[in-house]
Formats: C-alpha cells, sequence, structure tokens
C-alpha cells in the first residue's frame, strides 16, 4: 500500500504551451503545468523541449514547490532549435515519480509548411 501522500499526488502534466520566436531558430517557451505539489519532497522540478530522438534543447529548473499555486506558468528563453525541426515535445518531471503525465507536442510556426 502506497502511504496517502503518493496517492494524492500523480505525475505532472503540461497543460498549455505558447512560444515566441525571438530570433531566426531561437524562442521563448511559456508553460503551465498542473501537479498536486505536497512540497519539497513531491513537486514539479523542471520541465523540457525536446525534439527528435528525445534531444532536449531547453531545460526549465523549477527551485521550490507550488503547493498553492496550481495550475502555475514558467518561460524559458534562448531555447534554440535547428531549422529542420518541425515539432517539439514539452514535458515536465516531478521529483517522485520522475518523467510522466501529460505531455504536449508543439508545431513551430513556419516550419513544414504550418502558418506563422
Amino acid at each position: 500500500m502506497l502511504p496517502a501522500s503518493n496517492a494524492r499526488s500523480g505525475e505532472a502534466d503540461v497543460i498549455d504551451v505558447n512560444l515566441k520566436e525571438t530570433q531566426p531558430g531561437v524562442y521563448r517557451f511559456y508553460v503551465t503545468l498542473q501537479h498536486t505539489d505536497e512540497g519539497w519532497e513531491h513537486y514539479v522540478n523542471k520541465w523540457e523541449v525536446a525534439g527528435p530522438g528525445g534531444v532536449v534543447y531547453g531545460t526549465r529548473k523549477l527551485l521550490h514547490p507550488h503547493v498553492r499555486e496550481q495550475p502555475f506558468a514558467r518561460s524559458l528563453s534562448g531555447v534554440a532549435i535547428p531549422d529542420d525541426v518541425e515539432k517539439v515535445t514539452v514535458r515536465a518531471h516531478d521529483s517522485e515519480h520522475g518523467w510522466g503525465g501529460r505531455s504536449v507536442v508543439v508545431d513551430l510556426p513556419g516550419r513544414q509548411g504550418d502558418p506563422q
């Protein structure tokens, strides 16, 4: 049987992603996360932007729990993505379960005929 705290909190979910190209091939990601943070023992501690084959282009570390702030949004600037990449995956990590929960696949504007 799992302790009560483990039964309440699941994996971290990415619930929304917006991005802006700040210069050619470089993006700022705005990511909204949802997780039942319980304190320092179990909280969302990072999220990342990854491309094909799991190549990581950027990681946003979260330095503290967001127990009373759910969902919450954070941004990451300076994410350089090669020109041949058309989509990226944004996923979240929590201190207990690791990677898991809902991830979001994002089409990069202006690539693969996607309108800007």
